[in-house]
């Protein structure tokens, strides 16, 4: 399958506390980071989320700094009782995402 990311994936053990911003819900829910870039994250989570519809997120890195973002969902796959995500970062500050970049370069280095 040919790579149509735009930029380079890593692993991060992380959690989000995501809410959805129409007003319809806003409970906090945790999910799990399986990869993240500078310019989208992929999760898992066990409760269904609207694809197109952008939720705030609570981003906490490897610093332990939390990073605020904004997130589109723009994948969304059923495996088995756990939905696995992909969204994009909505807005992101280049300071933040220039953070991810270096954590992708150190725990390269660090292989």
């Amino acid at each position: 399958m040919e790579e149509r990311r735009k930029s380079k994936r890593t692993s991060m053990d992380s959690k989000l506390m995501i809410k959805r911003l129409d007003g319809d819900s806003h409970t906090e829910i945790d999910i799990e980071v399986t990869d993240v870039s500078k310019t989208g994250v992929g999760f898992i989570a066990d409760q269904p989320l609207q694809i197109g519809e952008v939720y705030e997120a609570y981003l906490t890195i490897w610093t332990k700094e939390v990073l605020h973002a904004f997130l589109q969902i723009v994948r969304i796959e059923l495996k088995g009782a756990e939905y696995s995500y992909g969204a994009v970062f909505i807005g992101m500050p280049e300071m933040d995402a220039s953070r991810i970049e270096v954590y992708q370069t150190v725990n390269e280095e660090g292989k």
